[in-house]
């Protein structure tokens, strides 16, 4: 192909990503569109008491990112997590854990490019779905195939877009609470118990709404990926996964908690950004363009993250006959080529899917990813166990940077993770995305016997 170097093909990743890049990039892909749109669906399982299920799922991501992390430490791979399971736990965790992550970002990305269709049309009524859905997919492409140093100075400035639209709420929030500026007359702390309690759809409210929270989360874990492509790993991992954890905290918490003392929670529309209801009320001129452009920039940047980090997954997968050998071929910018190539054309399925049946899509395509993170989640803790067992039989080294409370910790994940398991299946929207992870399973169990006998051969 034009622009690839095939002798690369064994050569490495190059590193240039900083810790503040790293950050970044984790933050960008889990501020998307679960956060801007998903959240109203979340408020209206469970009122105020959601605020407990964002808090749950970032203990939740907290303790994975350090289990992660405390890995990453002893061989910072791009394969991460997959590569881990591999040593861990055997060849074929490695390789389904591989092929669900990739498809776990491929079908995010496809989600955000249907919403960046959906939203085009704010400003452009008559422009078909498809139109944007192509554009962006070339986009996020073109800005991955450019190099990994490009690839972080357009999410930084992604994430930075998001970040910015957050904090102004929050402040903007502040302002109104603590000095009563505006024409807000319903705000007030007291919305968090007045309208039915903070409970008011009960203990299971929170319960039902975890599916749609988890969803929210998504991405975080794809800090360990860009291990293989960090400056200084020993250095820059640390940083990055103990500041971004609280930060998504405070961007996630903060956000709707200021939401639900800003709007009673029975005010907000359930097809509606609760972002949007806020401004409006607030009186922010444009709010509806303002938060638009916001949504638009936080898919392409969940989007651009997705293609990044399935890409890299795919390569590294590569290089050990679980993917097509040929995908492992660098580009002279030393970035994985052929595998964002393939990528891209698997999000093209996503255009030709906004151009046909737009309106299915979106939901079936989001629970999807969400049995895919469950798997990710759960496996990268399962392996943490074993890595410690062979940690305590001197066969690995210890690491400095450590998980807190393992082992007992990693259950409370793995409990987590079982208990989403569990919602979607007594969830009947939700089936079909348990469905759809058994076909995977399937696939995959019949490729795994499928290419044994070529990797015990080769």
């Amino acid at each position: 192909m034009p622009g690839e170097d095939t002798t690369a093909s064994s050569g490495e990743l190059a590193r240039g990503l900083s810790h503040a890049q790293i950050q970044l990039i984790a933050i960008g892909g889990a501020i998307g569109v679960g956060l801007f749109l998903g959240s109203a669906s979340a408020i209206g399982e469970a009122g105020p008491a959601v605020l407990l299920g964002y808090l749950g799922a970032g203990a939740v991501v907290f303790l994975m990112l350090r289990a992660l992390g405390e890995m990453a430490m002893y061989r910072p791979v791009s394969g991460s997590f997959a590569e881990y399971a591999e040593e861990m736990i055997g060849p074929w965790a490695g390789f389904a854990t591989g092929w669900i992550y990739w498809l776990m970002w491929m079908t995010a990305a496809m989600a955000e490019i249907t919403a960046i269709g959906i939203y085009t049309r704010y400003f452009v009524p008559d422009l078909p779905q498809w139109i944007p859905a192509l554009i962006a997919v070339v986009l996020v492409v073109a800005a991955n195939l450019a190099s990994a140093h490009v690839f972080g100075n357009v999410e930084f400035w992604f994430s930075l877009v998001k970040i910015g639209a957050i904090l102004s709420f929050i402040a903007s929030g502040v302002v109104i609470l603590v000095f009563g500026v505006g024409d807000l007359d319903q705000a007030a702390v007291s919305n968090l118990w007045d309208h039915g309690g903070f409970f008011p759809e009960g203990i299971l409210g929170p319960l039902i709404a975890l599916q749609i929270v988890t969803f929210a989360f998504m991405g975080v874990e794809m800090i360990g990926v860009t291990a293989g492509e960090a400056r200084d790993p020993a250095r820059d991992l640390p940083l990055a996964i103990n500041r971004v954890a609280w930060r998504i905290l405070i961007f996630y918490v903060g956000a709707i908690l200021m939401v639900l003392m800003l709007i009673p929670w029975d005010q907000l529309m359930p097809d509606e950004s609760p972002f949007v209801t806020a401004w409006r009320a607030l009186g922010v001129p444009g709010a509806g363009g303002v938060l638009t452009i916001v949504v638009l920039t936080s898919a392409l940047s969940s989007c651009n993250t997705g293609v990044f980090s399935g890409a890299r997954m795919l390569w590294s997968m590569s290089n050990k006959n679980e993917a097509p050998r040929m995908l492992h071929t660098l580009s002279r910018a030393h970035v994985p080529a052929r595998a964002l190539w393939l990528s891209g054309a698997v999000l093209a399925i996503g255009v030709v899917v906004n151009a046909v049946v737009p309106d299915q899509a979106f939901a079936y395509i989001t629970s999807v990813a969400t049995v895919a993170v469950l798997w990710v989640w759960g496996i990268i803790m399962v392996t943490h166990l074993r890595f410690r067992a062979r940690v305590r039989q001197g066969t690995i080294p210890a690491q400095s940077f450590r998980m807190p409370g393992a082992p007992w910790t990693n259950v409370i994940v793995v409990a987590y993770v079982l208990l989403v398991g569990v919602l979607l299946a007594v969830t009947p929207e939700q089936r079909v995305a348990l469905a759809a992870g058994v076909v995977v399973a399937l696939g995959l169990g019949a490729a795994w016997r499928w290419l044994t006998p070529a990797r015990s051969g080769a």
